[in-house]
């Protein structure tokens, strides 16, 4: 089972690890796209 990256920032480190690298670009752009409003949230705390 391959790793997952928890705190890699770099693509470089992803590849070297054999990390699983996931790109959402096409599912950002859709949200972007439809011309909605959406409340993106995030935990409490979350990257502190």
């Amino acid at each position: 089972m391959k790793k997952l990256p928890i705190g890699a920032q770099a693509f470089n480190v992803l590849q070297k690890d054999g990390a699983i690298y996931v790109d959402k670009t096409e599912h950002i752009y859709n949200l972007i796209s439809n011309g909605r409003i959406y409340f993106l949230s995030r935990p409490r705390r979350f990257g502190k």
